[in-house]
């Protein structure tokens, strides 16, 4: 029954794609960033963290439990009702076709030659400076933030619902809203933003393994596992790690290495093969394909288990 849902999540999202108005992360993110204004007052670092604890309890566990009390509801009443409910909320929660929708389109202005536009449409999606970012760092950014937000805004809300239905996918999906809304080691977020990027991490333990997994698989299989073994180490997010190293090795592409954020540059480890060219517009293609792929592989296999579970059942 889950697979199925899955199936039809994952088909909604590819149809509609992502609402363009009124989409409940969107206010989430609002009254993450007004709780976050009112008790991310100075304090002391235990001070900070309790505070981070507490803004991220009152606003993950009511929508969870409240998802998990309304879903048991609809069930009671006619089961086409629960299931209607988590296909929305897993459609809500997935990102497959936004994700595309984002990057592609910096791919065509790369092609083009259009840097100015290249570089604002990378600005939406990543978070380092891009004003004077050349197309090899453009497209290195794209492909990054691809392989990236392949686990997180596809796989691991993927696996979430498999695992939990709705109440997991809204728990995975909100957490990791406030983690990429407070995770960062900025004097403001260091302490307040703990908690999430800890919990964060947790969550997306074992999706961003599968995810690494899979991108191995669909790609250069011996590299990929290679560079996930030896360069993801390196990298202090446990879970971006694994995933890009995966993915550089896999579309043997050069990722890691320079980037600036916030003014400064930062030397980041490097991803994937350093003796090929720079990135360019037909890899960051590769990588939405790369993506793709993946998402296909996932829904296969798990038709292929519920299938085996049913025979297995008779």
């Amino acid at each position: 029954m889950m697979t199925l849902l899955a199936c039809a999540g994952v088909l909604a999202d590819r149809v509609f794609g992502e609402p363009g108005r009124w989409h409940p992360l969107v206010g989430f993110g609002r009254l993450a960033g007004w709780l976050e204004q009112r008790l991310n007052r100075p304090a002391t670092p235990a001070g900070k963290i309790a505070r981070g604890l507490l803004a991220w309890g009152l606003l993950i566990l009511p929508p969870v439990i409240g998802t998990a009390l309304l879903t048991i509801w609809l069930a009671a009443q006619a089961w086409w009702l629960a299931a209607v409910w988590q296909v929305l909320l897993l459609y809500l929660a997935l990102g497959a076709r936004s994700l595309a929708q984002h990057v592609a389109p910096i791919a065509v202005a790369l092609r083009d030659g259009d840097l100015p536009a290249a570089r604002q449409l990378t600005a939406r999606i990543v978070s380092r400076d891009t004003a004077d970012a050349d197309a090899a760092a453009l497209a290195k950014a794209a492909v990054e933030s691809t392989l990236e937000n392949g686990n997180d805004a596809v796989f691991g809300a993927l696996f979430w619902f498999l695992v939990g239905g709705a109440p997991a996918v809204v728990l995975f999906r909100l957490a990791n809203t406030l983690d990429a809304m407070w995770g960062y080691r900025t004097p403001r977020f260091l302490h307040f933003g703990r908690v999430a990027a800890r919990l964060d991490d947790a969550l997306n333990w074992l999706p961003a393994r599968l995810t690494a997994f899979s991108y191995a698989l669909l790609g250069n299989t011996r590299r990929a596992l290679a560079c996930w073994r030896t360069q993801a180490p390196q990298w202090s997010s446990p879970n971006a790690g694994p995933v890009m190293a995966s993915g550089a090795g896999s579309l043997d592409v050069k990722l890691g290495g320079p980037a600036r954020y916030h003014g400064m540059d930062e030397q980041r480890p490097p991803l994937g093969p350093q003796d090929v060219a720079a990135p360019d517009a037909d890899d960051i293609t590769r990588a939405l394909a790369l993506v793709r792929h993946a998402l296909w592989l996932w829904l296969a296999v798990c038709v292929a288990l519920s299938l085996i579970m049913q025979g297995m059942a008779r």
